[in-house]
This record gives structure tokens, sequence and C-alpha cells, in this order.
């Protein structure tokens, strides 16, 4: 462990005082950088349940054999961070779909409905939050870690649909 020296009444009268941390220890100097809090997301992810995902489609527009065929797939998730940018990779038999962001940067995003959207990633109190807009609309997608599973809620107006998913093995 090193010592730190401190002044006691001037320059001339040097007082140790240990450190709080070993040397080379890293030190940890405000609040956890937003990039760092994004990891615990990176993994790949399986959809183990879902709740009023059809209402959800409904509320976007989503036509009726489009959510036939979305509500009965089961996607995987792989969410990767490579630097500052993030990738969310969303796959199943339906479609896959891909997107890669900087957080707090406007992107254009195609979704899997082929919806053409602006979109936005941010990360507030852990929570990934996804807002997308188009045509006046506006939807969120947000991603949280509950008891070691991801949990996607979706809003689109007074709806709300979730889905939840557990990390891969």
């Amino acid at each position: 462990m090193r010592t730190l020296f401190k002044a006691a009444a001037g320059p001339e009268q040097l007082q140790a005082v240990p450190r709080s941390q070993p040397a080379g220890a890293p030190r940890v100097c405000g609040p956890p950088r937003p990039l760092a809090m994004v990891d615990a997301f990176v993994g790949t992810w399986k959809l183990v349940d879902t709740n009023n995902f059809d209402e959800y489609m409904k509320a976007l527009g989503v036509g009726f054999a489009t959510r036939q065929v979305a509500g009965f797939t089961k996607p995987t998730t792989i969410i990767e961070l490579d630097g500052d940018k993030v990738t969310v990779k969303t796959q199943s038999t339906f479609k896959n779909t891909e997107i890669t962001f900087k957080l707090g940067e406007e992107f254009d995003e195609t979704t899997a409905d082929d919806r053409h959207v602006k979109s936005l990633v941010t990360l507030d109190g852990g929570k990934l939050i996804h807002v997308q807009k188009w045509e006046g609309k506006e939807t969120s997608l947000v991603r949280e870690l509950k008891d070691g599973k991801l949990v996607l809620t979706l809003t689109m107006g007074n709806v709300v649909s979730t889905r939840t998913y557990e990390k891969a093995t």
C-alpha cells in the first residue's frame, strides 16, 4: 500500500496519510461511464415470455398477417459493444434485424415491420431507452435487467407490452 503525504501546518511539515486503495488499483472518479453500464446488457438473450405483444403491434399499425407470424416467433437478441458503438441484433424465423449506434446520437432505422424511423438510444438509471419517431408518431423500447433477465417494455400510446429474455448459456 502506498502512502500519501499532506501538509499539516505548512509545506515543510508533511504528515503521512494512508491511501484507501492499494497501489495499482483502478481509481474510481465520479459515476460509472455509460458504456461501462451497457456492458451488463452484452450477450445473447432468448425470449421466454411475452405479454400484450399483438396489441402493441396493432397500435404500431402492423397488418394482421405480419402480426400472426411475428407473434409466434421466439427471437434471440444479441447485444454487442465495440468501443463506443452498441450493436443490437434480433434474429428469428420471421426476420433478422441489426442496428449499430452510439448512445445519445440519433440514427436512421428500418424496423422489422419496415417502418423507417429516426431512433435515439440513451442510458438512464441503468435502462437502455430506445425511442423511435416516424410520421408524427413515437414508440419507446426500454431494456432493463431484472433478476438476471432482460425485460423489454414496449410502449405505443397507452398500449404496453413486455417481453422477457433469459441469457443464453
